[in-house]
C-alpha cells in the first residue's frame, strides 16, 4: 500500500462520526466491546463493523482476554497515531496513489 493509499484509508476511517467517537473514547484507555458499545450508544454488531474499519486502517488494536470468571472479552485500544496534515503531505501522498482499476482515459 502506498503512502497516498494509507492516508486515504486513515482519513476514510476517521470520517465517520461513530468511528471518531470510538477513537475519542479509546484515547482515555482501552475498553472492552460491550462497555464501549454502551458508552458510544450503539449496538455491539454495529460497533464491531466500525471497529473492523478502524482496525483495518491500523488505528485500533484488538485483543481477546479471559475475565476472572472465564468469560472471553474483546478489548480494543488505540494504535500509535500522529497525523499532521499539511499541504506538502497531501501533495506527496496524492503522487503515490494507486490509480483506479477502471480509470477513464483523459480527454485531450
Amino acid at each position: 500500500m502506498t503512502d497516498g493509499d494509507r492516508l486515504v484509508e486513515t482519513l476514510a476511517a476517521l470520517a465517520h462520526p461513530v468511528r471518531l467517537r470510538i477513537v475519542a473514547r479509546l484515547a482515555g484507555g482501552r475498553d472492552y466491546v460491550s462497555h464501549l458499545a454502551r458508552e458510544i450508544g450503539v449496538s455491539r454488531p454495529l460497533l464491531h463493523l466500525h471497529l473492523q474499519k478502524l482496525e483495518a486502517a491500523g488505528l485500533v488494536v484488538g485483543s481477546l482476554e479471559l475475565s476472572s470468571d472465564g468469560k472471553a472479552m474483546k478489548y480494543f485500544e488505540l494504535a500509535p497515531l500522529d497525523l499532521h496534515l499539511t499541504p506538502d503531505l497531501v501533495v506527496d501522498a496524492a503522487a503515490t496513489l494507486t490509480p483506479p482499476a477502471h480509470a477513464a482515459p483523459e480527454d485531450d
